[in-house]
């Protein structure tokens, strides 16, 4: 049998150049003659958001175009550049008006014991059905009888009309069905918070972009790294440092990834904001900027004031004070709150979010901070309500479910997850890091809690 040939996604130039239109596009670049350059070569019109127009595999001429439109892109002016800034320095004083300044204080060992947990319930909550859109997973919940969503994804009953028009994440199904589950399963969103846990140990509160990068190397599979953190990792290979690796042909760069790997940032720094995003700027830096940045930085604020256990509104006045205010993600966390204050049917808030931002990639940052903002407004901070608001919301469902969990589950303590929820993962993580496989959450509770009192290893 004729194996298929490899083919590494989300490095490819002529995939590259193609969501670089787009993404360069919305950062208010001129992109009109590169994209019309580029549709000559597909033979044909290129239109927005231009995602999904090229073919599979480019000829020799094809790419090598695709290799020089991507350096024209890349040196684009930037006209947005001082709306949206991505260096901190400038960073802190577009928040200098609204972020609070105060000293960190060490959280309690049960809200980090809730916060990994309800971490770990959001992402497997949200594996089943990651990559399917909304409609699907409505369709799939009614099929088996859990429609609102208020426990595990089941394939029981499920009609197969519905199962062959909403198929599962392939690589989710058999380990985050309620009838398979059995502990927490290896996941991105897991391995990234271990990954600052063990830069905190290792480093302390002086790391730098740069630990965080040769942690990656040391540590983290080529292949559990996906979209910007993928190409910053080539990059890394190719000899750049950051913040060049977030920059250099990385059109992923206001992506979710970054927002998907910081809330422990917050999880040490409880009552300081301030110092919470900025080490998460630190970390996201690698592989991200502008946008991609903030909502880094938005989660480990929220994850800084929740593990005080505050009120949700507080936890999402402290999030917002860290978004330069001028910013689209500003505005994302913005309409979240207001569709949560103005919408009592969750659907309808989903369509507004829908018809926002239409055109974005379902892990782009923006539509996902609006949905988690949303979830967590409309939810009270009920830690049930708040991960199956997320899910049920689509895009991407297991880093939004991951941030919405342990939030909620820091806001709560363990008495706010109940047993449905923590008994099928077995007190322990699954992951691909070297040495973390099998760490349960009361370790790592007592390993986050030891940096946050400067006790660490």
């Amino acid at each position: 049998m004729t194996r298929p040939a490899l083919r590494v996604t989300w490095v490819q130039p002529e995939d590259l150049v193609r969501h670089e239109l787009w993404q360069a596009a919305q950062e208010g670049r001129d992109v009109e003659a590169v994209r019309a350059r580029w549709a000559v070569a597909w033979d044909g019109p290129l239109d927005p958001p231009y995602v999904g127009a090229s073919p599979d595999v480019a000829g020799p001429a094809q790419r090598a175009l695709a290799e020089e439109l991507l350096t024209e892109l890349d040196a684009l002016p930037d006209p947005g550049a001082d709306r949206e800034p991505s260096d901190w320095p400038a960073i802190r004083d577009a928040i200098a008006a609204t972020a609070p300044t105060r000293a960190a204080s060490p959280a309690d060992l049960d809200r980090l014991h809730a916060a990994w947990l309800g971490r770990a319930v959001g992402c497997v909550l949200g594996k089943p059905v990651e990559k399917v859109p909304r409609e699907g997973i409505e369709a799939i919940l009614r099929s088996t009888g859990r429609w609102p969503l208020d426990r595990w994804f089941t394939a029981v009953g499920l009609a197969p009309d519905v199962a062959e028009r909403w198929p599962w994440n392939r690589a989710s199904r058999t380990t985050s069905l309620e009838e398979n589950l059995d502990g927490t399963p290896e996941d991105d969103d897991i391995n990234y918070t271990l990954m600052a846990l063990r830069v905190l140990e290792q480093h302390g509160a002086g790391f730098t972009p740069d630990d965080v990068a040769n942690g990656w190397l040391l540590d983290l599979p080529a292949g559990r790294a996906f979209t910007a953190e993928r190409v910053a990792y080539r990059n890394l290979l190719e000899g750049l440092t950051p913040p060049d690796t977030a920059r250099v042909r990385n059109p992923f760069r206001e992506w979710i990834g970054a927002q998907i790997r910081t809330d422990l940032y917050g999880w040490v720094s409880a009552g300081d904001p301030l110092r919470a995003a900025e080490w998460a700027w630190r970390d996201a830096s690698v592989s991200h900027t502008r946008n991609g940045l903030y909502g880094a930085m938005f989660t480990a604020a929220m994850g800084s004031e929740a593990v005080r256990g505050s009120d949700i509104d507080t936890v999402l006045d402290v999030g917002a004070s860290v978004i330069p205010p001028r910013s689209r993600m500003a505005g994302a966390v913005a309409l979240g709150r207001d569709l949560a204050a103005s919408t009592s049917d969750p659907t309808e808030a989903y369509v507004a979010l829908e018809r926002e931002y239409t055109g974005h990639h379902w892990v782009h940052v923006l539509n996902n901070a609006a949905l988690v903002a949303y979830a967590l407004a409309a939810s009270g901070g009920d830690f049930d309500r708040a991960v199956s608001l997320t899910v049920m919301g689509g895009w991407d469902t297991d880093s939004n479910g991951a941030t919405v969990g342990g939030i909620a589950g820091a806001l709560g303590g363990t008495s706010a997850i109940t047993a449905r929820w923590s008994e099928p993962l077995r007190g322990r993580v699954s992951s691909s890091l070297p040495g973390a496989d099998g760490a349960t959450f009361t370790e790592l509770a007592e390993r986050t809690h030891a940096v946050a009192t400067g006790a660490r290893p």
